[in-house]
């Protein structure tokens, strides 16, 4: 990747006094191709796609319809049928939840550090339909122990209907081995559905090569517009899901009385769209087509590396997760023990212009488990952000650490 030229793609990244952006895992920052389509969307053609045939719906129809093909080449998707346009990752995955058909005791797992997407759907469901959500248990250090999700299925044997994991945490940046958990799961008849959030924006995701079944995502994670998300399902199972968004363009005729139901993915698409963001990502998904999303990875793990060699010897701090960067991916979520960790969120932007993110990250169930009640100071990078940011981060948090120690 060319570094220079690609952060001249983004206007945040041209002002003269540009932050050093590292809130990533939470949303990134636009292109001009984004934004330039947004605007041309309101400013040209403010048309309603799907539904007019004059010449502004007619535009919007054919953009969309350009959207959704490019993420199903984008994901290894096999027609883009299979792909649901929703508001973001938690919007998807309670679609599948909600969605799928539930008998009292049906077991669904996840591990113990999931976002709380990928955990209240569960347990909403656990007091509303009775099923039987379980949790398995992650390594020390985080990692995602196989033996232990083997066992979970083996306790569960024929009443494990689903597991649901994220690929790559938000909470530490370590990913799990999905494509051998997918497997063991088939093996148990039960259906897998992946959180890639955290994957999808940062390395090569090809859902028929991890032979998966559901993939949330969220496209304000992907150089896309806020409100944006997306679900993939296989499309068997998507013509055989219950929608949560009933009303127009979700059936192909109704009466009185009854109800035609809409054929994927129309029929999980329901109201007026956002249009302009679906015409959004498309612009961002074909910006990324354009980059080696192996080498994106292999990026954030060098920046990764410096933040993390640049303070992993600091007093009372914590690393979350592998101490070796290479498992993190390009987030650093640190521990400080009773340092507040928004006063010195405030002070790395205030001080050095280094945005992070602090707190619990919508993980409160890890935190709380382990008495961690401050949370914590995340970093997370991106294929924009370059070395000399990740120095500045390390050496500015260094200095506000030894500040309040």
């Amino acid at each position: 990747m060319d570094l220079t030229k690609l952060r001249k793609d983004f206007p945040t990244l041209r002002e003269e006094d540009a932050p050093a952006y590292l809130d990533n895992a939470c949303v990134t920052l636009k292109p001009d191709s984004v934004i330039s389509t947004i605007h041309d969307y309101y400013s040209k053609t403010p048309g309603c796609g799907g539904r007019s045939v004059h010449r502004y719906g007619s535009k919007i129809s054919q953009a969309t319809g350009q959207a959704r093909s490019k993420l199903q080449n984008f994901l290894g998707a096999e027609t883009q049928k299979e792909i649901v346009f929703t508001r973001n990752a938690t919007h998807s995955l309670n679609q599948v939840a909600h969605g799928l058909p539930w008998e009292k005791g049906d077991i669904v797992l996840t591990t113990d550090r999931e976002h709380n997407s990928n955990l209240v759907p569960w347990l909403q469901l656990e007091q509303e339909q009775q099923i039987d959500h379980r949790v398995v248990a992650s390594n020390p250090d985080n990692s995602f122990d196989l033996e232990a999700f083997e066992l979970a299925c083996a306790n569960a044997g024929s009443k494990l209907k689903l597991v649901s994991m994220s690929h790559v945490g938000n909470l530490d940046g370590v990913h799990i081995p999905i494509k051998e958990v997918g497997k063991i799961a088939h093996d148990y008849g039960a259906l897998i559905c992946v959180d890639g959030a955290q994957s999808t924006p940062h390395m090569d995701v090809n859902v028929k090569e991890l032979d998966i079944d559901f993939l949330a995502f969220s496209i304000h994670k992907m150089c896309g517009p806020s409100g944006m998300g997306g679900l993939w399902g296989r499309y068997d199972l998507l013509d055989g899901l219950r929608t949560i968004q009933s009303g127009g363009q979700t059936v192909q005729s109704s009466t009185y009385d009854s109800i035609d139901w809409a054929k994927p993915p129309a029929r999980f698409e329901g109201g007026l769209g956002n249009f302009s963001g679906m015409m959004a990502t498309g612009a961002a998904i074909e910006y990324l087509s354009k980059i080696d999303m192996n080498a994106v990875q292999e990026h954030e793990i060098r920046l990764n590396t410096i933040m993390t060699d640049g303070i992993k010897d600091l007093p009372g701090i914590e690393i979350i997760g592998p101490l070796d960067a290479r498992k993190r991916g390009g987030i650093c979520s640190i521990l400080m023990g009773d340092i507040p960790v928004h006063d010195i969120a405030l002070l790395l932007d205030e001080a050095a212009g280094v945005m992070v993110r602090s707190g619990q990250h919508c993980v409160h169930s890890w935190f709380h488990n382990r008495g961690h009640n401050n949370g914590s100071l995340r970093a997370s990078a991106y294929l924009y952000n370059t070395e000399e940011e990740a120095r500045l981060f390390a050496e500015t948090f260094s200095e506000a650490v030894h500040a309040f120690s």
